[in-house]
């Protein structure tokens, strides 16, 4: 893939060398996001931020990889706040905005939407999640950390064993990440939800013919043994017709310290794409996790900022450009407490 000016739109995009090409990038940027070292290559370029959707993680990483390089963010964080509010069409507003920004990234609760923006939109778009559709720069961030975690243990992804919990019909960070880890070779992944939550039958298609061994099972013990990989999900509530039919779901895929122990091989790590639903009723990641050591989802949320900063230098082109308008940090902070 030409990364330079083109749209994100899709994991679909990506091959291996794309892949490779995107965590080296990021490898070289870990001082930046690290706060070793500041650059400033983007200074006066403005990423136009839309996010139609409630967000932590995606909105703010996304606006400080973009800072991190020197850049300037604009946000929009609801539809009542847009003139699409007064009726105005998304194409109307994408001609509009990307006359205003080098770059923009958009998050919509409506599956396609952010295809359709990009379509009329004069700068590149970035997919920030697309209704129950796709959310490509987490399935990165996601293989950036499982190849980090499984290197500790001389691993690969090539090879990988990788149970997904939860709901696996509505959480779209899961379909993504069926998509790129269907580039590897020799992976099995156990599908662990209930019947109602199963993956979409277009993507267990996908990974048979990409030659993945899938094992579905509603059992979540059974599940998560022997594996390299426990990627949890919450119950994506939003995404229900009737909320009421949520609820029935909540809880049912628990895993905790004890469980762990009993079913899962000493290094296995656990992964989730964040927000945990950490409430009595659901509670998918027990608190009690907070002291092992592989518990990943901390160092995963991390490397959504190293990640981001690498698909935004290369989609802008200054990837060999960072260190020519770099200089040491003015400031010290200890982020390890």
């Amino acid at each position: 893939m030409d990364f330079s000016g083109s749209h994100i739109l899709s994991i679909d995009q990506f091959n291996r060398s794309d892949i490779e090409k995107l965590f080296s990038v990021a490898d070289s940027l870990e001082p930046y996001s690290s706060k070793i070292k500041v650059t400033r290559v983007l200074e006066g370029a403005i990423l136009g931020s839309m996010f139609f959707e409630p967000s932590t993680r995606t909105r703010i990483s996304f606006g400080a990889s973009f800072n991190l390089l020197g850049g300037n963010v604009r946000e929009i964080t609801e539809v009542g706040s847009s003139s699409l509010a007064k009726g105005e069409s998304l194409i109307d507003t994408a001609k509009v905005l990307s006359g205003y920004s080098d770059i923009i990234v958009m998050r919509h609760p409506d599956e396609g939407s952010v295809q359709k923006f990009a379509e009329a939109s004069r700068v590149p778009v970035v997919n920030g999640g697309d209704g129950a559709n796709e959310h490509p720069s987490q399935a990165l961030l996601d293989l950036y950390t499982i190849e980090k975690e499984l290197s500790q243990n001389k691993k690969s992804i090539d090879g990988l064993r990788i149970a997904l919990v939860g709901d696996l019909k509505y959480g779209r960070a899961v379909h993504s990440l069926c998509k790129i880890l269907s580039l590897y070779s020799d992976i099995t992944i156990k599908l662990i939800s209930p019947e109602a939550l199963k993956l979409p039958v277009k993507l267990a298609e996908q990974l048979t013919k990409a030659n993945i061994e899938v094992i579905e099972t509603e059992n979540l013990e059974e599940g998560i043994s022997e594996v390299d990989i426990i990627y949890v999900t919450r119950i994506q509530e939003e995404r229900f017709k009737d909320k009421k039919d949520a609820i029935k779901y909540k809880g049912l895929m628990t895993l905790n310290q004890s469980i762990y122990t009993a079913n899962c091989e000493p290094n296995t790590v656990i992964m989730h794409p964040l927000p945990r639903d950490s409430r009595n009723d659901a509670n998918e990641l027990d608190s009690d996790l907070y002291e092992n050591p592989n518990l990943a989802i901390f160092r995963q949320a991390d490397n959504g900022v190293v990640v981001r900063m690498a698909l935004f230098a290369l989609v802008l082109g200054v990837e060999n450009q960072i260190n020519k308008f770099s200089k040491p940090v003015n400031w010290k902070i200890n982020r390890d407490l």
